[in-house]
């Protein structure tokens, strides 16, 4: 296995943050254009397919810049890139698995808030000690990755260039 660093998880999850407010334009114009084209006149109406479409957008957006150069915008602002256990490129088949993977990070926490018929603040405590528990499989791991990437057989690694030593820069400047 090649050795490559590990992201620190305030990286990640500060680029998962910014992540998701550049997914809010994605996600909102997408909304906009299924609603648009389809005439969709009150919120419930088509509700399943517009939460269908969503998720597609969201798929094709991950797996796509997964699959071509392994760094979603965000993760090209914090300089760290997918790859897989070797060290390659993400295929396709290894990216479609970690996004769906990707979703534990909120799914299990809202079908506990659903099952235990979480009122108010429950809706939102619930799922987020999911997000909490599931950011820490990162420090139980050995190599600092999340749970989901070692399932789908993926990894998170760092692409920060090195920083040049002081004296190989005061030389530079002789």
């Amino acid at each position: 296995m090649t050795d490559f660093t590990t992201p620190s998880l305030r990286r990640r999850l500060s680029s998962m943050l910014y992540e998701s407010m550049l997914l809010f334009g994605v996600l909102f114009m997408s909304g906009w254009l299924f609603s648009t084209l389809l005439q969709q006149r009150h919120a419930l109406y088509l509700r399943h397919g517009l939460e269908a479409w969503l998720f597609l957008v969201l798929a094709v957006y991950f797996i796509w810049f997964w699959t071509h150069g392994g760094q979603t915008l965000a993760m090209k602002t914090w300089r760290f890139r997918v790859v897989d256990r070797q060290g390659q490129p993400v295929g396709l088949w290894r990216a479609m698995l970690r996004f769906l993977l990707a979703w534990l990070w909120i799914l299990p926490g809202l079908a506990l808030a659903s099952l235990a018929r979480g009122q108010h603040w429950l809706l939102v405590l619930i799922p987020a000690a999911n997000l909490l528990l599931w950011a820490l499989t990162s420090r139980v791991d050995r190599q600092g990755q999340f749970l989901h990437d070692r399932l789908a057989g993926t990894r998170l690694v760092d692409i920060t260039p090195p920083l040049k030593a002081p004296l190989q820069q005061a030389d530079a400047k002789s």
